[in-house]
């Protein structure tokens, strides 16, 4: 596998949910060109800026490859893996043995798209024994997550934008002609929004900025950050007053259809117009077309996670499908039926529980979500006293100094911590406190399989990108550094990495040969030729929905199958899984869910609630995937981390485009560029997040060149949350903006 000869091979891209076919050339070890795969049955020569910058991301001489730890001097020397680890047995036991759960772990978004952590990364918790697991999830996803679990069951196996059948694409906080699309994975998002057009369907985007994508939609909605949920109401509103539902379409495992209708209806669009800063007739316009369209569907993202009341816009963007009859048919809101199976599609064996509120935080007593915590409490779990601090942590592929709110907390809790271990490939923010720096391998020595983003695929493919090359000398591949630091925490050290790959195998296969109605035998016997990852991967694929059930349905899905397919294999659009997708208790759809309707007041109650005058949003970036990318594909516009406002709003403060201007919100002041951009509606300041790439350690010199502001330091962690899922508010922070002659913060 290994060769100094010029040869192309397939690569699914690991950057983002678009999870692009790309073709990259090899000479040697180097990446030389990246190019989109026109064969690949998902994305069918689609790739963005991203992917085809990964030779560039693989590449960066900033990269760490060799483990590092921390000298008594506070700087950082290289080291073996043997240092490394001995290091790390030496030091770690005593937050697992004598304190468990005193040893935290943050994961960031990389570690998502990797087969090593997806199935490895389990085994580490449990070796830890910790309930203080934290992810972005809880920062950009979690309201919809919520919504999903109220509604369906899971908050993984979420209904989909069937974008290629639809003739009305409702699309509230998301800007996918630049970030690609979240929870949904459709690359060549822009081709597919160009055909809608094109075969005669419309596009309404809800946004308080006229962003790329609502340039090219039929209406644009500017509405006020944080009103969604009342704007949807408002839609409901007209649809049941005027007769528009549509009952007889609505699927019959559905309750409480007319208690929605009921509760939407006081939310007149005259009621609601002034508190979103929409006209009534636009209001009325987006029900009508809505509950006219043939198929319509509505999508949310990030816009609508991210805010005050992110779980009832999320319900309600849920509830205008199904009244509307448009959930689990052609063009509506389906599910995916992923290859590898999941919570969606394994068999029910006891009455399902919610995954959330299973236990709290210890400071503030925040539920628990999928199995972690609100990042909101990362700083305080750490700098509180008391039985249960964290004075440990372990991070993969993640920058949470810059990723989550409050960063001034959150650094000055890193500084505190006891011990730390970070599995990282750059010496940032967050792992410049790390006492030891485990380096993964490169992207061209993994195979992959998108485990979770296939839950999201609006087409059902399957698709496996094998290694392009073995493991060099000093690289070790992450599934097996995980496994080591588990064999750690467990108090075995020295136990063989594939013993224990051997022991996490066999659980694996028992489940699979239960699912496919063999023995384990043959489940394992039938995946005795691999090992790690490519191992548990065939054992899911076997097992799951298209699988061979280990050779008992002949022309199943196999891992090898995928091998010989590397343009994928299609198992064609959507189809209708209900009742069978649902998970929740009883098995039904309860359309107004009780911890709903005790938070509806609240919402009710902010209307009246006089607004901010000029509140911050976040927005997205062409090349940019939170902090991580920002070395190796530094944005192209010196501008990149400007502080964009309305010409109305500059005016109104005496502002110039091109001042400095310091940013001031509840918790700090950051220093900003300023840019006057008619693109946004009055009241509304806009800034990318995950910048901010400054203080002493670093060794990214490219992005440290062009620190940028960081917006997430503007960020509460403490009195501004979203009150079913304790996620902090990123979009509508009420800030002050003024000139100001100050060095970049």
């Amino acid at each position: 596998m290994t060769t100094t000869e010029a040869r192309t091979g397939h690569r699914i891209c690991p950057l983002c949910e678009s999870t692009c076919g790309l073709l990259v050339e090899l000479e040697g070890r180097a990446i030389t060109r990246v190019a989109p795969n026109p064969a690949d049955l998902m994305s069918a020569g689609h790739s963005c800026a991203k992917g085809l910058g990964l030779g560039r991301i693989e590449g960066d001489p900033d990269r760490i490859r060799t483990p590092l730890l921390r000298t008594t001097g506070g700087g950082f020397r290289e080291a073996t893996w043997g240092e490394a680890f001995a290091e790390i047995a030496r030091r770690l036991p005593e937050f697992v043995t004598d304190d468990p759960g005193s040893c935290a772990l943050y994961h960031g978004n990389p570690a998502a798209h990797h087969l090593d952590s997806t199935f490895y990364l389990g085994e580490l918790i449990g070796a830890l024994g910790t309930r203080n697991v934290y992810s972005p999830a809880s920062v950009d996803t979690w309201p919809k997550n919520l919504a999903h679990m109220l509604l369906y069951g899971t908050g993984l196996g979420m209904s989909l934008p069937d974008i290629d059948r639809t003739d009305y694409l409702l699309i509230l906080g998301s800007n996918p002609m630049v970030s690609n699309g979240s929870t949904v994975t459709a690359p060549g998002m822009h081709h597919r929004l160009q055909a809608l057009r094109e075969r005669g369907g419309t596009l309404v985007v809800v946004d308080p900025v006229r962003t790329r994508t609502a340039e090219v939609a039929d209406q644009h909605v500017p509405i006020r950050p944080g009103t969604d949920a009342l704007f949807l109401l408002g839609v409901l509103s007209v649809i049941a007053a005027e007769g528009l539902a549509r009952p007889g379409r609505v699927p019959d495992v559905v309750d409480g259809l007319d208690e929605a209708l009921a509760l939407a209806r006081e939310y007149t669009p005259e009621s609601v117009a002034e508190a979103c800063g929409v006209d009534v007739a636009l209001i009325r316009t987006v029900a009508r077309g809505f509950a006219g369209a043939t198929a319509a569907v509505a999508h949310s993202r990030i816009g609508t996670c991210m805010q005050e009341f992110g779980t009832l816009a999320n319900w309600l963007v849920e509830v205008l499908t199904i009244v509307t009859g448009n959930l689990d048919r052609p063009g509506g809101a389906m599910f995916s039926l992923p290859p590898a199976g999941g919570q969606n599609t394994w068999p029910v064996t006891k009455p399902p529980k919610l995954m959330f509120d299973r236990w709290r935080s210890r400071v503030r007593g925040l539920p628990e979500a999928m199995g972690e915590l609100p990042a909101v409490c990362f700083a305080e779990e750490i700098l509180t006293p008391g039985p249960g601090r964290t004075r440990a942590l372990i991070t993969l592929a993640g920058n949470p100094a810059r990723s989550l709110p409050n960063s001034g907390a959150i650094e000055e809790a890193l500084d505190a911590l006891e011990f730390m271990v970070s599995v990282d490939c750059y010496l940032n923010e967050t792992t410049r406190h790390a006492d030891v720096i485990l380096p993964p391998p490169p992207v061209t020595t993994r195979g992959h399989h998108d485990v979770t983003l296939s839950h999201f695929q609006i087409r059902n493919v399957a698709r496996y990108t094998p290694p392009l090359l073995d493991l060099a000398d000093g690289e070790m591949a992450e599934w097996q550094i995980l496994l080591r630091l588990a064999a750690i925490a467990k108090g075995t050290p020295h136990r063989p990495v594939d013993e224990m790959d051997d022991e996490v195998a066999a659980v694996a296969a028992r489940r699979a040969a239960k699912l496919a109605g063999c023995e384990p035998e043959r489940a394992g016997e039938a995946t005795a030729g691999r090992r790690g990852p490519q191992r548990l991967l065939d054992l899911r694929l076997r097992s799951g929905p298209y699988g061979d059930r280990f050779g008992l349905d002949p022309g199943g899905l196999t891992l090898a199958a995928l091998e010989d397919n590397l343009d994928g294999i299609d198992y064609g659009p959507l189809t209708s899984r209900l009742p069978e997708v649902l998970r929740t208790p009883d098995g039904r759809i309860h359309l107004v869910p009780e911890m709903i309707a005790r938070d509806l007041p609240r919402l009710r109650a902010s209307m009246t609630r006089p607004a901010p005058e000029l509140v911050l949003i976040n927005r997205r970036q062409r090349r940019g995937m939170n902090s991580w990318l920002h070395n190796a594909l530094p944005q192209p516009d010196g501008g990149q981390c400007a502080l964009l406002m309305s010409p109305h709003d500059a005016a109104e403060r005496g502002l110039v485009d091109g001042d400095r201007v310091a940013v001031t919100s509840r918790v700090t002041t950051v220093a900003a560029e300023l840019r006057i951009d008619d693109a946004l509606r009055p009241g509304v300041a806009s800034m990318p997040h995950g910048w901010g790439h400054d203080g002493p350690g670093l060794r990214t010199p490219r992005s440290a060149s062009a620190p940028g502001s960081n917006y997430n330091a503007l960020v509460d962690d403490d009195t501004a949350l979203e009150a079913l899922t304790a996620s902090p508010i990123f979009n509508g922070v009420p800030v002050t903006v003024t000139r100001t002659s100050e060095e970049h913060s």
